[in-house]
């Protein structure tokens, strides 16, 4: 006679595989027989807990199956979660126009959790904290004895709670601890939208603007921003997605639209192999207003990741732009919401994405084509720089001083760029018909005849 433990095996095994009706492909690698005692383990060890442990209130079936959700989900990759409703109603709201918390996002790398980003606006970058620090603590809770879900949830709360962190930083191996309290966090997009200084760029006018995340009205402010940048006479422009996380990913499909023609292929995503989930993301007619035909140059940095990986490794491979600074954060990776009851939900990779050339950006990031990195004390300005606004005038006069490598790279690459494509001929030639135009219009006083008396004559002659 079969045990209650067996049963109990056999039902969960039941309940996982109805409905489910594995394709050919799948017959050969599914075995029924070793699926069900791993499960039959599975259930041995949670009922061996539930009756052993020594503390009874944390050994339900919800706590302890929730537990392993956790883990199972967390042991894929870093962005698989298993998210409690707390986390999923977050989740949900993200896209709205503010959330609370310290603003940053979170992953796991290395197996550590890791700053991906610290908006510049936000409590935790003000404190100080930069991009790929490593979080020990959060409080007093030690970061290796939780998953990503529970990080996210201890990182979140009512705006005025506060919170310590407690980070390692790579760079330099020290261990720094940084107070904040929680805020409203507005989202924002398009960023510094300028032509940037005369004597750096000369004999050229460049544009600049920084894209923080890809959000709903990312594109349309980009094309605001470079239609005011047109006006004041641009001749190359430069896009910053260092720190930029990612976001909806039709923003950024939308943003490569600037800059290609309406129709180009600027990605491709493709689910498990075998399973014939390809989808082909190209860019839109309806959205774009012109072309923008001039040179660009995109700054990453190991912190761009996602939406802003595909913009610069597609636009890279379409030969359309320059990339200039550190290899990308590496999140090249589609991720599916599967809602699963009682307002929980799981995160799970389901495909990842694929440059025009059919590179894979997940795990290898986008390798510049010029590459420049920051040092530690660079890196900290760079920081500084883009949250200047946030600081005292005194310390944000200081901050605007930061001589930045990484731009300056950028612009010597499209002064490079603008003399291959005539750019500098044409501007001369246009120079000298407007100073010949110029010397045209210019009123000129009549002139009398100079005269010389020469000796022995009684008449002038005119010279």
């Amino acid at each position: 006679m079969k045990s209650p433990r067996h049963f109990f095996a056999l039902l969960l095994f039941s309940m996982f595989m109805a409905g489910v009706e594995p394709s050919a492909s799948q017959d050969s690698d599914l075995n029924e027989d070793a699926g069900f005692l791993e499960i039959e383990l599975f259930t041995e060890v949670l009922e061996t807990i539930r009756q052993g442990y020594v503390d009874p209130e944390k050994v339900t079936y919800e706590q302890l199956i929730n537990s392993a959700l956790e883990g199972m989900l967390a042991d894929l990759d870093p962005h698989c979660q298993f998210m409690q409703p707390k986390v999923f109603d977050q989740l949900k709201r993200n896209t709205d126009s503010t959330y609370e918390g310290i603003g940053v996002t979170i992953s796991t790398k290395n197996e550590i959790l890791t700053i991906v980003t610290a908006r510049e606006d936000g409590p935790a970058a003000r404190a100080g904290v930069l991009p790929g620090d490593q979080i020990l603590k959060i409080n007093n809770q030690l970061t290796e004895e939780i998953g990503i879900a529970q990080a996210i949830n201890l990182l979140r709360g009512k705006p005025g709670e506060a919170l310590k962190l407690t980070v390692r930083r790579p760079a330099t191996q020290k261990l720094h601890e940084f107070e904040m309290k929680r805020e409203v966090i507005k989202q924002s997009s398009v960023k510094d939208i300028r032509i940037l200084n005369p004597k750096t760029t000369s004999p050229y006018r460049m544009g600049y603007a920084r894209i923080l995340q890809f959000s709903e009205p990312t594109a349309e402010e980009l094309a605001d921003a470079l239609d005011k940048l047109e006006q004041e006479g641009m001749d190359a422009f430069i896009l910053d997605l260092r720190n930029n996380p990612g976001g909806l990913l039709n923003s950024a499909i939308d943003v490569c639209g600037e800059f290609v023609k309406a129709g180009t292929v600027v990605l491709t995503t493709e689910g498990k192999p075998g399973s014939g989930e390809i989808k082909v993301y190209r860019t839109s007619a309806e959205i774009k207003r012109r072309d923008r035909d001039y040179p660009l140059a995109i700054l990453v940095n190991h912190s761009s990741a996602s939406g802003s990986e595909v913009v610069a490794g597609a636009l890279q491979d379409l030969k359309r732009c320059i990339v200039v600074g550190e290899t990308s954060f590496g999140k090249g990776s589609v991720q599916s919401i599967i809602p699963i009851g009682d307002g929980k939900a799981i995160r799970m990779t389901t495909a990842k994405y694929y440059t025009p050339s059919h590179r894979t950006i997940h795990e290898n990031g986008v390798v510049p084509n010029i590459v420049a990195t920051l040092t530690p004390a660079e890196e900290r300005d760079l920081a500084r720089w883009m949250s200047r606004d946030t600081l005292s005038p005194e310390e944000r006069k200081k901050a605007e001083k930061f001589r930045d490598p990484q731009l300056i790279r950028a612009i010597d690459a499209m002064k490079g760029a603008l003399v291959y494509s005539g750019v500098s001929d044409a501007k001369d030639s246009v120079d000298d018909e407007k100073e010949m135009a110029a010397n045209d219009a210019e009123p000129k006083e009549e002139e009398e005849p100079e005269t010389e008396e020469k000796p022995g004559t009684e008449d002038s002659e005119e010279e």
